[in-house]
């Protein structure tokens, strides 16, 4: 029976363990022109002694920023200063892949230069608010992509994957989860497309799958993950039919042969959390739904049951650097500090001491 302490193959990387901390916004990147910076690549190579490093979200283009202080990889300083963070985590001895996210309507035309606003499969404004310098706005109505659009955007995913591997990355995790752009196509509420992006499920999945295709084509497949949160309403998302559309998502990323499947579980939604992982050929990760708690140490089991390949774990991995050996001692754990998430500089996000 395996455990989440053994090593792993990850698509011929081997992996330290089965403990893999997930993608999480820290806005943080203070360089200029949306880079990370040298506190950045401290903070990662802390949790380097995760199986796998996946990092925050990253925007594949200008466009698709919808926070302030997020990283890109879209420009040649981006990825040099990205080269920084790789080196850092390599150096000791973890593996680092790095997450696209192209936020789509999630954010505002103050966070975006040259007049630019969000775009979206359709005109359609999310309820809710952004953070920005200015403080909390409403979400605005997104511009709709035109096909032509569309097409460039799959090309920015493209692009950004391969300045992911010039930069040094093991890899990347196509975001398709949290109501973020990939996401809105698949959600009937926020695609409300007649085109072939949109109506039917076959539909509504295309994007996603040609976002996969193009990455998976640019960098080997075997480099690329997804991921994914069927039924998750996050960003005022609401989806319909989640076996039939989750179903077929998964049937066609499959024959992609790509590294991972990346599920972050909604409430209720075990049963397709199982289907899914039957019907996906390779690995498999998951980031359970465990209530108001963050991931905790008694998730561990679900690798020893099959349920999933790897566990990843959110803000426990935040707070504790050395995650894997304090899971492996049965804790203590530090406390994460949530006035520290977002923003800010040392304090609440390389500051927190690791065991001795």
């Amino acid at each position: 029976m395996a455990t989440a302490f053994d090593p792993y193959d990850l698509s011929g990387t081997r992996l330290t363990n089965r403990i893999a901390m997930a993608p999480m916004t820290r806005s943080r990147a203070h360089g200029p022109g949306a880079s990370p910076t040298d506190l950045m690549a401290t903070y990662y190579a802390q949790r380097a002694s995760a199986g796998l490093v996946v990092t925050e979200g990253i925007q594949p283009s200008v466009v698709g920023q919808g926070y302030p202080d997020t990283p890109g990889l879209h420009s040649a300083d981006q990825v040099a200063a990205w080269r920084k963070v790789t080196e850092a985590v390599h150096r000791e001895g973890g593996v680092i892949f790095a997450q696209l996210m192209h936020t789509g309507r999630i954010g505002h035309p103050t966070l975006l230069p040259d007049g630019l606003v969000p775009v979206a499969p359709s005109a359609v404004a999310p309820r809710g608010q952004v953070f920005t310098h200015e403080g909390p706005k409403d979400f605005i109505t997104p511009r709709e992509l035109t096909e032509a659009e569309i097409v460039r955007t799959v090309e920015d995913f493209a692009a950004a994957a391969r300045n992911a591997v010039a930069a040094g990355f093991d890899g990347v995790e196509i975001h398709g989860a949290n109501g973020y752009l990939v996401h809105q196509f698949l959600a009937s509420n926020a695609n409300r497309r007649t085109d072939a992006w949109g109506g039917s499920a076959d539909g509504r999945i295309r994007f996603a799958v040609e976002v996969a295709t193009a990455v998976a084509e640019a960098i080997g497949g075997d480099k690329v993950g997804f991921r994914l949160s069927p039924g998750n309403p996050f960003n005022d998302i609401a989806e319909e039919g989640l076996q039939e559309t989750y179903g077929a998502l998964v049937a066609r990323l499959a024959p992609l042969g790509l590294a991972y499947l990346h599920q972050m579980e909604a409430p209720g939604v075990r049963d397709l959390t199982v289907r899914l992982r039957k019907e996906w050929p390779g690995t498999f990760i998951l980031n359970p739904f465990t209530g108001s708690e963050p991931t905790g140490p008694g998730e561990l089991k679900l690798v020893e049951d099959g349920t999933a390949d790897l566990i990843a774990f959110g803000a426990l991995f935040l707070a504790n650097p050395d995650l894997p050996a304090r899971l492996a001692a049965g804790g203590p754990y530090n406390t994460p500090d949530p006035t520290a998430f977002y923003g800010g500089d040392h304090r609440g996000y390389t500051d927190y001491p690791a065991l001795g």
